[in-house]
């Protein structure tokens, strides 16, 4: 008896010292910022996003759509509650692996935070799959923003249009869109799935997978073959015509235009001085879209590297975009009006966008602050470009760009190190584009071109840090290009340019 009841309690203690198995082991929640030191909100972490379904049924009608989100990730960590980035929105329903959740919404950190049934162990792969309805008529302020309480909020995130709409998800909306890990380092691969109207197109990002009619409604379904950063997606619904061209080595190159201006009508100073006018403004946009194959050939030449993505095109959207365009992946997106502007003022535009598939989608930012790796090489390749079609002088608009240099410090602070986020956008390219001018002045075009190139391969699908390029560029170059670089991307005073001491600030 007395060895039975010793056995006994040896099999119980060994029990209790043995370590716990991976299913029984107790989980911890995700956190719920990615550490942005500019958007410190943004971002979750816990796991890995590799994939988003994305559902919208549009009526025209109406500014709601009854829409659905897939999440596939893979968990870093065992994990108990995670969040995702989500703001005007009603949650309606949220499962795990297809196991109702336990969600909360809370609106001041634009998160949804959901407790799966059982904790998801490390390593494994889930999904996540949320019913809601999202409202165009929603822009709310995003809680970095110092808005005046009393002037309204004009950011066109859901980018309304006569017939449709369009999406701005730069720097930080896409969750207005559909709840997702909204930081531009966790790329993911996009399925799109929107039902609209007979009368109306869907344009999105990646390739037309299928097209059904039925009941008077058509379903589109889009998706990319690579992974792209949740800031540069796209989803346009309206009344668009099809331009389908071949790029370099086949590359398919499919525009989305206007096949009706709506209530857009040409203002008299445009007629005057481009000679754009109602009749004619549609053709114009045609011809411009059809300046791309010979853009990415350009380009492609000029970098010594083939187009990124399966394919490319450009979205033309009439009323929202006033202004601007944006480099969303595999599918640029402009103002249409502006792109029935002569070559020598919009052509510049629709490369600086084209750069960006390799600066920005291709190799993606790892945080804000490398925002100007996007910017800088967007403006330098757009006015690389403008000078071999004899619009510029490249080294006069250097010098014109070095001469506002300074104040754009002053306001925003450097380009790796803003001072506050609303300098992402617009205060990044002209610093950043000056800085790769330094270092081609500084190295030399042939050496340029291999840092670029190197820079490019090593970081290709993923993200980048300023570091990272700063390494490529004195691994390449065999020099230490630290001082140089340093200098001109956390500086608080615009540097001496390189080669040209007649330049004065």
């Amino acid at each position: 008896m007395r060895g039975r009841v010793w056995a006994a309690a040896a099999v119980l203690v060994g029990a209790a010292l043995s370590p716990v198995t991976a299913d029984a082991a107790p989980g911890t929640p995700g956190a719920t910022s990615a550490g942005e030191r500019l958007i410190p909100t943004l971002g979750n972490g816990g796991y890995d996003a590799t994939g988003y379904d994305v559902s919208f049924d549009y009526d025209p009608g109406v500014t709601t759509m009854r829409s659905s989100v897939v999440m596939t990730a893979r968990a870093a960590q065992n994990l108990s509650s995670f969040g995702l980035d989500s703001v005007g929105q009603r949650i309606e329903s949220v499962t795990v692996d297809g196991v109702p959740a336990t969600f909360t919404v809370d609106p001041a950190h634009e998160k949804l935070l959901v407790t799966p049934a059982k904790t998801l162990r490390e390593g494994r792969t889930f999904e996540v799959r949320v019913g809601y309805t999202a409202d165009r008529a929603r822009k709310p302020i995003p809680p970095y923003y110092d808005w005046p309480a009393n002037v309204p909020f004009t950011w066109e995130s859901w980018a309304e249009t006569d017939s449709g709409f369009a999406l701005m998800g730069q720097p930080d909306r896409a969750h207005l869109f559909f709840p997702c890990n909204d930081i531009p380092r966790d790329k993911a691969r996009f399925t799109f799935r929107v039902t609209v109207p007979r009368d109306r197109q869907v344009a999105a990002n990646g390739t037309l997978r299928s097209l059904s009619t039925r009941d008077g409604l058509s379903s589109y379904v889009y998706g990319t073959v690579t992974d792209i950063p949740t800031n540069v997606v796209q989803v346009a619904v309206g009344r668009f015509t099809t331009v389908e061209q071949t790029g370099p080595h086949g590359l398919p190159i499919v525009s989305h235009v206007p096949s009706t201006m709506g209530g857009f009508r040409v203002p008299p100073q445009a007629t005057e001085q481009y000679g754009i006018t109602d009749a004619n403004v549609l053709p114009r946009i045609t011809e411009a879209a059809r300046r791309t194959p010979e853009q990415v050939r350009w380009l492609e030449d000029t970098l010594g590297l083939p187009f990124p993505f399966e394919k490319y095109g450009v979205l033309g959207v009439v009323g929202p975009y006033d202004g601007v365009a944006l480099e969303t992946a595999t599918l640029s997106t402009f103002s249409a009006p502006a792109l029935a502007l002569p070559p020598e003022v919009q052509s510049e535009t629709m490369v600086h966008e084209l750069a960006h598939q390799y600066f920005g989608d291709a190799v993606s930012p790892a945080s804000w602050d490398d925002m100007w790796l996007n910017e800088g090489h967007a403006m330098y390749y757009q006015n690389v470009f403008g000078a071999s079609r004899g619009y510029r002088n490249l080294l006069d608009t250097m010098r014109e760009l070095y001469q506002q240099d300074q104040s754009i410090r002053d306001q925003s602070g450097p380009p790796a190190h803003l001072t506050s986020p609303g300098g992402i956008l617009l205060d990044t390219d002209l610093p950043g584009a000056l800085t790769l001018f330094a270092l081609h002045e500084t190295v030399g075009q042939q050496t340029f071109e291999r840092i670029e190139r190197a820079f490019y391969l090593e970081h290709r699908d993923g993200s980048a840090t300023t570091a990272d390029y700063i390494a490529t560029a004195n691994r390449v170059s065999g020099q230490d290009l630290a001082p140089l670089l340093t200098e001109w991307l956390y500086g608080a005073k615009t540097p001496a340019m390189p080669g040209h001491p007649d330049w004065r600030k």
